[in-house]
């Protein structure tokens, strides 16, 4: 029996479809909106959870209180993407960092902007683990009860 490659089958496919956000996700999204970051707080661990969930996934049980949280906080890590994949919605190169927003137990994932990115390497550099960040947020009459609602997160500058 002689080797065959297998034939490799490209399209395009397309699926549609809707996600209910749920009570606790609908309240976050139109709390972005307004303008404001809210976590909800576990009864148990007593930990603040961002985005915002219905129960604890730590402890189990269903969280009631609702908490503001800082629209700052500390960039945890982060990765520079530099190539292209299906269905990003933005183009290379950006960058996304984990953050731990002032106020909250868990670490929260956002664009990092303002940051040159013209010189990897260099930007590299600029970047640090540690460093503050603060959300910068679209215009109240732009906003649409989305996490894009928080454009990116702009390094803090020491001074």
């Amino acid at each position: 029996m002689s080797e065959t490659k297998p034939k490799i089958v490209k399209w395009d496919m397309h699926l549609p479809y809707r996600w209910s956000a749920g009570i606790v996700g609908t309240r976050w999204l139109e709390e972005l909106k307004n303008g404001r970051i809210m976590g909800t707080r576990c009864p148990k661990c007593k930990r603040v959870l961002v985005p915002a969930r219905k129960f604890c996934p730590r402890c189990f049980v269903d969280t009631t209180e609702w908490v503001q949280v800082g629209d700052k906080g500390t960039l945890r890590t982060y990765t520079i993407v530099n190539f292209n994949f299906t269905d990003q919605v933005k183009n290379p190169p950006y960058i996304v960092g984990i953050i731990d927003l002032d106020g909250a137990d868990v670490s929260f994932t956002h664009f990092i902007g303002e940051v040159d990115l013209s010189n990897i390497e260099k930007a590299s550099k600029e970047l640090r683990l540690g460093m503050r960040v603060q959300a910068v947020w679209k215009p109240p009459e732009k906003r649409e009860g989305n996490i894009f609602d928080i454009e990116y997160f702009k390094p803090i500058k020491e001074e």
